[in-house]
């Protein structure tokens, strides 16, 4: 049974990857149109939001909002937990209102086409190159500056193991909204992994089905103002792993 679903969960990444290159294709020549003139950036934006909804047609992917709280105005910085490439997918549909970038790992510049997009629109973060780390988070303040909002999964990586259970979360982000005095928008994203499990974990889960998203109650500049950046870290951890506590248990029993 297990390798039966395992099957059926390749064949259903392969399905998503097809879907995925072919709007890719076709929304590249549109994009490289966009990108010619700083001013028409904000509208690539909007292509993004359309490429996600209809990822999530014709993927069969619904979205339930499980939690919905009041956004802050813009520019802010949202942070989730991350365990599934459908937290990417997925979060231009759930905040269409709000323009983001993403801050992520460089090797997405590695792949054809989908590198031009991530490095035209988004912010890599060369992890393993000190001083090109230190450009990213350049240009994430100039990013916010210019009006944008930032997504950042601060645990930096997907975990391996025990799904969705977090890694500890890193400070940049924290960093961020501190330094640029921005809200911090907790997101938690609880089940995608199993909808859409890491592509190299061959016979890993896959299949449509409906996310589960919270969008929790932010934290005000105020807040954060009066928070060191270590009292912001955990406060946005708790946040974000309460749903996961409450839908996973067994998972912490553990730790009891």
């Amino acid at each position: 049974m297990r390798n039966f679903l395992g099957v059926f969960g390749l064949i259903w990444k392969l399905y998503i990857a097809f879907v995925f290159s072919v709007f890719a294709l076709l929304f590249y020549p549109l994009f490289l149109v966009l990108i010619m003139n700083q001013n028409w950036k904000k509208f690539s934006f909007k292509l993004f939001v359309i490429w996600s909804w209809i990822m999530r047609f014709c993927c069969f992917y619904g979205v339930r909002v499980m939690e919905k709280s009041t956004l802050p105005e813009g520019p802010y910085i949202i942070v989730a937990n991350h365990t599934s490439y459908l937290d990417i997918f997925l979060m231009h549909s759930i905040l269409p209102k709000s323009p983001f970038v993403f801050l992520g790992k460089s090797e997405i510049l590695k792949y054809p086409i989908l590198g031009t997009y991530f490095k035209n629109l988004n912010i890599p973060v060369y992890r393993k190159n000190k001083s090109k780390a230190g450009q990213a988070y350049s240009m994430a303040h100039k990013a916010v500056a210019d009006g944008w909002s930032l997504v950042i999964f601060p645990e930096g990586t997907i975990p391996e193991h025990d799904c969705p259970k977090m890694y500890p979360f890193k400070d940049g982000a924290f960093k961020i909204a501190k330094t640029m005095g921005v809200p911090l928008l907790p997101l938690t994203f609880t089940n995608n992994y199993k909808l859409f499990s890491d592509p190299t974990d061959i016979l890993g889960p896959a299949q449509p089905g409906i996310s589960r998203v919270y969008i929790h109650p932010y934290f005000t500049v105020d807040e954060l103002s009066g928070m060191e950046i270590s009292e912001i870290r955990q406060a946005c951890f708790d946040r974000i792993n309460a749903p996961i506590i409450n839908e996973y248990p067994h998972l912490f029993k553990e730790n009891k």
